[in-house]
């Protein structure tokens, strides 16, 4: 009984996400099709997925100033509240100019929103109790990237499906709302944010960062790791549709086998969470992450490309737990906003460039030449990881 009381607050934080999480998969694939449906173009389809690291890039600059200085709590509710009225409108906007607009602004307060959630989980949960609560929370991701698409493709009006997005992040809101406020009773901003503060933020982070090298090089090598996946990503269904002739409705089944990898794996590491050290977590989910991509870029039809989709969304699993619990265990909660946002700068003009140059390669060398060298890159920056991680003299980093 006191156990579960323990777990009450951790468990309510995941219902906000899982909730939350579960109505942007539907709101994502439901605007996907209105942008096709008015256009018929997947370019302008793309454009959608281009516009959240741009917004990420537009905040990162500022946001961690404010997201430091501010009532999580009620910064996350704030959020939820504003993309919930956004969201709801979007479907009445008929302008393909106005809806990117809109999605945009939609996009910056998400991309707020990430690093406050981080920084008050990290507030929120004991330091024992990190490394499971990372694993149920990618489960509860996993579970909306698999009934989100579901969901949608069952609500035939897709602007019901946008809506009951906005629906979502209200009770997200609510939920949040009963979660504790972590924050010193009165404590407000100590001084008005400019752009002196946001300077002299920065150079906080470059002193912390310079300070504290490890932490620093494990965030930017897991930074790569994020970029290397998203520039794959952006040909992920060209190659399965083009290169592999998968159906539409095939290709759906693969992405079902990704969230399926999700699940095994979160659920295996919130089981022996006692058991498994986060650099051994770190450590095999980067090498066998783009294991899983190199099976998938040497597949020949469907069963292999299964084998390499689960492998990778399994690994997958372990690396985003055993780097959150580093990342939640090592950076201090009061400069964390600032941290992630300083290098989500340079993570979001990564994604940009790389994602960009992977197209362009793709068509002038091929999709399945490109996705192969880039695989073995992301396999080369994975023994990296490796080598960084497993020295000797950086154990207590681990702990």
């Amino acid at each position: 009984m006191l156990k579960l009381m323990k777990w009450r607050n951790p468990l309510l934080l995941l219902l906000g996400i899982g909730v939350s999480n579960l109505g942007a998969w539907i709101y994502l694939i439901a605007l996907n099709l209105i942008i096709l449906d008015m256009t018929g173009s997947a370019l302008a389809v793309s454009v959608l997925y281009i516009l959240l690291p741009i917004a990420a890039l537009c905040t990162n600059f500022w946001s961690g100033s404010f997201i430091d200085r501010l009532n999580k709590r009620n910064l996350m509710i704030f959020l939820d509240i504003i993309r919930a009225l956004f969201i709801f409108f979007l479907p009445l906007i008929e302008s393909l100019i106005l809806i990117y607009v809109w999605v945009f602004i939609i996009n910056i307060a998400s991309s707020i929103f990430g690093p406050t959630s981080m920084v008050y989980m990290t507030k929120l949960i004991d330091k024992k109790d990190r490394q499971r609560f990372n694993a149920f929370r990618n489960f509860i991701n996993s579970s909306g990237f698999i009934l989100g698409p579901s969901i949608a493709g069952g609500l035939f009006i897709i602007y019901l499906a946008i809506q009951l997005n906005a629906l979502a992040l209200c009770i997200s809101a609510v939920i949040i709302f009963l979660l504790p406020n972590l924050e010193l009773k009165g404590e407000v901003i100590s001084q008005k944010v400019g752009i002196a503060v946001i300077k002299n933020d920065w150079r906080e982070i470059l002193r912390f960062s310079k300070s504290n090298t490890h932490i620093t090089l494990v965030y930017v090598l897991f930074s790569g790791v994020t970029v290397c996946m998203t520039a794959l990503d952006s040909l992920e269904a060209a190659f399965a549709t083009k290169v592999l002739f998968l159906s539409e409705s095939t290709y759906g089944f693969l992405v079902s086998v990704a969230g399926i990898g999700i699940i095994f794996g979160s659920l295996s590491n919130a089981l022996l969470a006692n058991t498994l050290k986060v650099r051994a977590l770190i450590g095999f989910g980067a090498i066998f992450t783009p294991l899983g991509y190199l099976i998938f870029a040497f597949s020949q039809g469907f069963i292999t490309a299964s084998i390499g989709f689960f492998i990778l969304t399994f690994a997958l699993s372990y690396a985003n737990t055993g780097f959150l619990t580093f990342y939640q265990n090592n950076v201090h909660a009061e400069i964390m906003g600032r941290f992630s946002s300083f290098f989500g700068v340079l993570e979001a003009l990564l994604i940009i460039l790389f994602t960009g140059i992977v197209g362009v390669f793709s068509e002038l060398y091929g999709i399945r030449f490109v996705y192969i060298i880039g695989s073995f890159a992301f396999l080369v920056l994975g023994f990296i990881v490796n080598w960084v991680i497993w020295d000797k003299s950086k154990k207590a980093y681990y702990y």
